[in-house]
């Protein structure tokens, strides 16, 4: 009997140091958010961290690829888009740019993306339209929206709805050329009724810097108007007249080569300065991505050190209950 109540007595002894190093434990993962398990308890910092680090680590491969590619995009586009400002410059200088024209219908046509990830180009083109919206929108005048790209669709639709006349998406899909946007621009002035076209687009000037711009065209009828004495347009007249077409028909013609010309210039602009937003904050997100890595490594050898010391506390603990 004496032997059974020693052998009792000294495993009460022996486990009760064990138990000791419980709350240590209990803080441990108080400190880290994490639930305290039987099983595994040590391992469920460590292993939240590890999938964290292996997700970013998957971000940034897919920021630098998104970089890359945008890089390899970016010459081709700017030399066509440097390439197509001879296009319209001529028709600037004959028929000038006025965005201060008082017309009655006018139509804003607002070039934005297909694709997001590309900084806060599509958000000002889409603030100037509105604000264009508001200084031609009164009671005897009539303004409407035509819309290039996915991007400012989504955006202009929750409260422009009624306001859209036409909208396009996938236009950038296959490499652009003056064919494809010329049968876009006969599209848009088959479909729409204007005085003034105002396009919204985004003038690239290097890879960190675009300019919000803003290019009226005309319709044949106001140019007639305003070239007459007194009007914005330059004296038309002086210019000598070849063939059988009358003035009007002659302007007619050279405001929808005009228009195709400087939209074709427009989009290219506009899609130049998306490529170079995008590899901009694709390298910003890169670098946001490595930093955080490097807050998680800290975190994850801090975590696993004091799971290590938790662990040693507890077998010297035992070693010393044993010994003692």
């Amino acid at each position: 009997m004496a032997m059974a109540a020693l052998r009792r007595e000294g495993r009460r002894i022996i486990s009760a140091p064990f138990a000791r190093p419980a709350p240590a434990v209990t803080s441990r993962a108080g400190i880290f958010g994490e639930d305290v398990c039987p099983d595994g308890a040590r391992s469920i910092s460590t292993q939240v961290v590890r999938n964290r680090m292996k997700s970013v680590k998957n971000i940034q491969k897919i920021t630098k690829a998104m970089k890359m590619v945008a890089a390899s995009k970016l010459r081709a586009v700017q030399v066509r888009t440097e390439n197509s400002r001879g296009l319209w410059q001529p028709f600037s200088a004959l028929l000038g740019d006025f965005p201060g024209v008082d017309v009655k219908k006018n139509v804003i046509i607002a070039i934005t993306s297909d694709k997001g990830l590309c900084g806060g180009i599509n958000s000002t083109s889409v603030k100037i339209s509105k604000a264009l919206y508001k200084l031609t929108a009164e009671p005897e005048k009539e303004t409407k929206y035509v819309i290039l790209g996915e991007k400012g669709k989504v955006q202009l639709i929750r409260d422009s709805r009624k306001n859209i006349d036409l909208s396009v998406t996938e236009i950038q899909k296959n490499p652009l050329n003056y064919t494809q946007v010329s049968v876009l621009a006969d599209e848009i002035l088959k479909n729409v009724e204007f005085d003034a076209l105002r396009i919204v687009f985004n003038r690239f000037q290097s890879v960190v810097q675009f300019t919000p711009t803003v290019s009226t065209i005309l319709s044949a009828e106001v140019v007639e108007k305003e070239s007459e004495p007194g009007g914005k347009v330059g004296d038309l007249d002086s210019y000598e007249i070849e063939g059988g077409e009358t003035k009007g028909e002659i302007l007619q013609n050279l405001t929808e080569f005009q228009f195709s010309c400087v939209l074709f210039n427009a989009v290219l602009e506009n899609a130049c300065s998306e490529l170079g937003a995008r590899m901009s904050a694709m390298d910003s997100s890169s670098r946001n991505a490595g930093d955080m890595l490097d807050r998680l490594t800290l975190t994850y050898n801090r975590t696993r050190q004091a799971s290590i010391t938790t662990e040693l506390i507890e077998i010297i603990s035992g070693a010393s209950a044993l010994t003692g």
